[in-house]
């Protein structure tokens, strides 16, 4: 198979989908990988390492798109991109269609194989693909809070830390899953006051066994929630419904209830957000205030660290590219159920029910297509 490996062209998006390593392994099972010119350098790899690697070098990206019968990429394909997107071709990557209908009915149109990293399953019902980048965001959630917290950032001029004599600061994590439990780590290694929520009582005990003394484990519910707005320096949202909108957990009116200069993060930005007053930011302009809170929702947060990112996601990206490129789509997806729930759509149809919910669109259940 034909593998295409463009560069990134999403506003400060540095990672590149495939490490050199990760050429190499392809082409050591027969496959071509083209590799756009100078797609790896932000990421730290040059062309003469994919080279070595087996890659060829094409300047033309559209060439790229036209030869490659498989297409693998870090986001969701932006505007000029689906164009160059055909029938039949396998785009995997990270979609998030739920959160973005502009995407969802464009790609749709495309009738290519929409193959969303972000709703493959494993055996044990996680998400091995989403699983690296939240660990990035996570650690990455609590590093940039602090760093908004800094007066000359906008923020309160709050150590999460503290120091002796002064008390630390106060952050409170919304979700328990990979996402919330990295920026639990950080912020509770920092030395901060931790309240992480989730609604399910399993994974909650399951936090309090590990976690360190400075983190209290709660049920996520609306009164909770506002009971500690008022007291928080920094608020992670970390929620996810896989392959859903997030739900909303802050409202608008929640935001009097928190400090000025206090932070939120919105990891959950990329799935539409769990706060409401949330909205896409870029790397290069990363935050905007309302009601005095410092709002913080960079939808690829970890392009920022784009030589861990472009290697953590290549160690778990690449045996499921493999998979694609020796058996083929179809039998690649039919042989594991939960890569097939990858699949959101092809041929024109939604075969994921969360997106098709967010759009009053038509779903065709996986299985249907593939039989």
């Amino acid at each position: 198979m034909i593998v295409g490996v463009p560069k990134e062209i999403k506003t400060n998006e540095n990672r590149i989908a495939m490490t050199p390593g990760g050429v190499e392994s392809l082409v050591a099972n027969g496959h071509k990988v083209i590799v756009e010119d100078n797609g790896g350098i932000n990421s730290g790899f040059t062309n003469e390492m994919y080279i070595k690697a087996g890659a060829n070098i094409e300047p033309d990206v559209d060439k790229i798109w036209a030869d490659a019968e498989m297409i693998v990429k870090v986001k969701e394909p932006q505007a000029v991109e689906i164009a160059r997107t055909r029938p039949g071709q396998i785009v995997f990557t990270y979609f998030h269609f739920a959160a973005d209908e502009a995407l969802t009915r464009g790609f749709l149109e495309t009738n290519a194989w929409a193959v969303a990293y972000e709703t493959v399953e494993n055996q044990t019902k996680t998400l091995p693909l989403l699983e690296p980048m939240s660990e990035v965001a996570g650690r990455m959630a609590t590093q940039e809070g602090a760093r908004f917290l800094e007066h000359k950032s906008g923020g309160r001029g709050v150590l999460l830390g503290g120091v002796p004599g002064v008390k630390p600061g106060t952050v409170l994590v919304l979700g328990g899953g990979t996402v919330g439990t990295h920026a639990t780590k950080i912020a509770a290694g920092m030395g901060a006051n931790v309240y992480i929520m989730d609604i399910n009582l399993d994974r909650l005990r399951d936090l309090d066994d590990f976690m360190p003394k400075n983190v209290t484990t709660l049920y996520s519910t609306p009164a909770n929630i506002r009971e500690l707005l008022p007291t928080v320096d920094l608020v992670v949202g970390a929620v996810l419904l896989p392959g859903a909108k997030a739900p909303r957990l802050i409202t608008r009116d929640m935001l009097s209830l928190m400090r000025k200069g206090s932070v939120i993060v919105d990891v959950a930005v990329d799935q539409g957000g769990c706060v409401e007053t949330c909205r896409p930011t870029t790397h290069e302009d990363p935050t905007f205030v309302v009601d005095g809170v410092v709002h913080y929702c960079v939808a690829n947060m970890p392009g920022a660290v784009p030589y861990t990112s472009t290697i953590a996601l290549t160690n778990a990206t690449l045996p499921y590219v493999i998979k694609l490129a020796n058996k083929g789509v179809e039998a690649a997806l039919k042989a594991d159920h939960g890569f097939a729930l990858g699949l959101n759509m092809v041929d024109g149809k939604v075969t994921c029910e969360a997106v098709a919910e967010a759009f009053g669109l038509e779903y065709t259940p996986v299985e249907k297509v593939l039989s």
